[in-house]
């Protein structure tokens, strides 16, 4: 498996510097052709993860993010990101992160996640929607932009762990692929259809364990009135309890519950209900402004 995701500290060329981090360059990075993956990175060691059944993102309209759609400079090239979607489209190869960055920030602001669908690309509007295709068989994924990336031997862009599992290009490292920008208002045809996993609560006692970064949020869709924000999903109960006491210590004056729920191999935090959607938008922000990231809308 190859694995040239590799990631700097990108520095604006405008005056107005970036505060989003990068992923920071890696040094024996290995070489187009070879297989494999950087030291460190790799597959994920759980096995009761159903990667199949995670679905595509959906493309929705969001605001571009203030700082990582700027001209910057990563390894003496300068990249000047676009600000429009759906009217992109370019051939390369694809490449794919897991582990080694999984839990650390992204361009965006948001917690990598290898097991959500998204993707690193140095020119696309973060955020932004991409439908990527494996030319050698034809599968096909959307993934939402939140990171810059790739920098190094070419490449057209970074897909996460489950992206690259459902393109085939996990054992390979890479493929080539189309990337076709999608604008809010496309209708993606599904790749395959998976069967439901039921949304059951957790509930535990025991104490709270060392505290682990949150992954990557997802915006989940349903036709409940009981509207909730989804804070981060752990592939551990105990990651989720320890993340859930973290949060009501720094977010107890919301006055707010706190809940976990298991679907699709992954234990999410939400906090709610509001009243609400335009209540909790109105909290996720200023939830962001607590923690530094915004929490998704979900309706459980």
């Amino acid at each position: 498996m190859k694995k040239t995701a590799v990631l700097i500290l990108a520095t604006l060329a405008l005056a107005a510097c970036s505060s989003a981090p990068q992923r920071e360059a890696e040094p024996g990075a290995a070489a187009p052709g070879t297989g494999g993956y950087l030291a460190g990175d790799g597959p994920g060691a759980e096995s009761n993860v159903n990667l199949d059944a995670i679905p595509d993102a959906v493309p929705k309209n969001e605001p571009l993010h203030r700082y990582a759609n700027r001209p910057y400079i990563a390894l003496g090239k300068t990249y000047t990101p676009l600000t429009g979607t759906g009217n992109f489209k370019q051939r390369g190869t694809a490449s794919w992160y897991g582990k080694k960055f999984h839990g650390q920030r992204t361009s965006s602001g948001e917690v990598y996640d290898m097991y959500a669908m998204t993707a690193a690309h140095p020119t696309l509007p973060i955020p932004s929607y991409v439908r990527v295709t494996n030319l050698a068989n034809q599968k096909s994924v959307i993934v939402r932009v939140n990171d810059r990336g790739p920098f190094l031997h070419e490449r057209a862009i970074d897909v996460s762990y489950t992206a690259a599992h459902k393109l085939g290009i996990i054992g390979a490292g890479s493929g080539e692929v189309e990337v076709e920008s999608l604008a809010a208002s496309a209708e993606p045809t599904p790749v395959a259809a998976s069967a439901p996993v039921p949304d059951k609560p957790l509930e535990s006692n025991a104490p709270p364990p060392i505290a682990a970064a949150p992954v990557a949020l997802a915006l989940l869709e349903s036709s409940e009135t009981s509207v909730y924000l989804q804070l981060g999903a752990f592939k551990s109960q105990e990651g989720a309890e320890s993340f859930m006491e973290r949060m009501r210590s720094e977010l107890g004056s919301l006055g707010k519950q706190f809940k976990m729920s298991a679907k699709d191999g992954l234990v999410r935090v939400h906090i709610g209900p509001y009243g609400s959607q335009s209540e909790a938008r109105e909290n996720a922000e200023k939830i962001k402004n607590t923690l530094g990231f915004k929490p998704m809308l979900n309706l459980p």
